[in-house]
């Protein structure tokens, strides 16, 4: 485990918060990911072995059926529709609410490390991740406490760069090497697999506009909020290329679907839902969403080396 974990990690963690630090601030990474992308190669297009990694964004919490209580896991999730459209003949969904980076090698209360679930035989892979990481579910607090206390101003941004610097910034590009981590940890247990970063699902609305009180965030922290977001899928679509992985951007296919729309069009939930969904979380409208996005980037077959 220390050898897929660790190995050769140790100087890639040194320039992973830098690089992608520069990144976020504006410098491309693109030119210096490119090489080591290329030269990797993917499993089979028509892959029949399929496991799936990753938090509740994932495992679909409240969506009916829930079928793992412990880990909040759906049978209408996108690996399972994911699994359903392919018609693969193994597959194992390991994603767990409240997951972060170090449950793929640490349990989870029953269930095991996620890496676990991996062998030689896998082919398909879909990791997401990072989310929790950064904090996820503490930022949403956090926000949601804030925002009445000064609707039209930005405090959540101020609590969150009252030092200088943005935290929360520096959190994503911390969670980098971490996210690195897992993926070679993937590459060295299932070699012959296509490895598939998900990012995350558009929360906010793409142009900066809020919905107060109905998701009481303050008006001028949804563009902040909405940009942190951007930060971190930029961050795992780096990754992704660095470290031989195709991404699978879900922001753009459920633009125009998030939290603050109204029942009958959103496909993210507020923070009080009115679908069975986890509150700031996909419904089940939504994990569908993300599966045809899964399933697009399948469909296209590429095969490198």
């Amino acid at each position: 485990m220390a050898n897929d974990t660790h190995s050769g990690a140790a100087a890639r963690r040194r320039r992973w918060p830098v690089a992608v630090g520069a990144t976020l601030g504006g410098c491309a990474l693109f030119a210096a990911s490119a090489t080591p992308a290329a030269a990797h190669s993917t499993g089979s297009a028509h892959a029949t072995n399929y496991v799936s990694l990753g938090d509740s964004y994932t495992s679909g919490p409240l969506i009916p059926q829930q079928i793992d209580a412990g880990c909040a896991r759906s049978d209408h999730n996108y690996p399972s529709v994911v699994a359903a459209e392919r018609g693969v003949s193994a597959f194992k969904d390991v994603s767990c609410a409240g997951a972060t980076t170090e449950n793929m090698w640490k349990p989870q209360g029953a269930n095991g490390p996620q890496l676990n679930a991996l062998s030689r035989g896998t082919d398909l892979v879909t990791v997401h991740i990072g989310g929790n990481d950064i904090g996820f579910g503490s930022i949403v607090s956090t926000c949601a406490r804030l925002g009445p206390q000064e609707p039209t101003g930005n405090p959540c941004q101020r609590y969150y760069t009252a030092s200088g610097i943005d935290q929360l910034t520096v959190g994503i590009a911390r969670t980098a090497p971490k996210v690195d981590s897992v993926l070679r940890a993937v590459h060295a247990r299932a070699p012959h697999a296509r490895v598939l970063v998900v990012g995350y699902p558009d929360l906010l609305p793409d142009d900066g506009s809020g919905c107060y009180p109905s998701v009481p965030f303050a008006a001028k922290d949804f563009p902040y909020l909405r940009d942190t977001e951007k930060l971190l899928n930029l961050m795992l679509r780096l990754v992704a290329a660095w470290d031989r992985a195709d991404y699978v951007d879900t922001y753009r296919s459920t633009r125009g679907h998030d939290m603050c729309k109204s029942p009958a069009d959103r496909w993210i939930e507020p923070l009080q839902p009115a679908s069975p969904a986890a509150p700031a979380h996909p419904n089940a409208a939504g994990e569908a969403v993300m599966a045809r996005a899964v399933l697009e980037v399948l469909g296209k077959g590429r095969a490198r080396g």
